[in-house]
């Protein structure tokens, strides 16, 4: 019944009531959009990196040591550091779950 919105109100309604739903309403539209935002934004970033990065991403991100990502993906330690230092730059991270290993 309430498919999206803010608040009710019978009648007569105080403008008290009018206008905090009204607030309320601007509130929730403002953080709604940031979110989209942002997220928008997190998507262009992924989407910059290459097939090998969206690889090593998420197993990085899960916290796996750059040795156990190289056994998984059966490359060298050196190569998946290449590859999260590149994604750290791409994705504006300022740190990763393990940064040695």
């Amino acid at each position: 019944m309430k498919a999206g919105a803010v608040e009710f109100l019978t009648k007569p309604y105080r403008s008290r009531a009018l206008l905090d739903a009204i607030h309320a309403a601007i509130e929730r539209d403002q953080s709604a959009h940031k979110e989209r935002s942002e997220t928008e934004e997190l998507r262009q970033r992924y989407e910059q990196l290459t097939p090998r990065e969206r690889e090593v991403l998420p197993l990085v991100a899960a916290g796996l040591l750059n040795k156990q990502v190289a056994g998984e993906l059966t490359t060298t330690e050196r190569t998946i550091k290449f590859h999260r230092a590149h994604i750290m730059q791409k994705m504006r991270a300022e740190s990763s779950p393990i940064w040695c290993g």
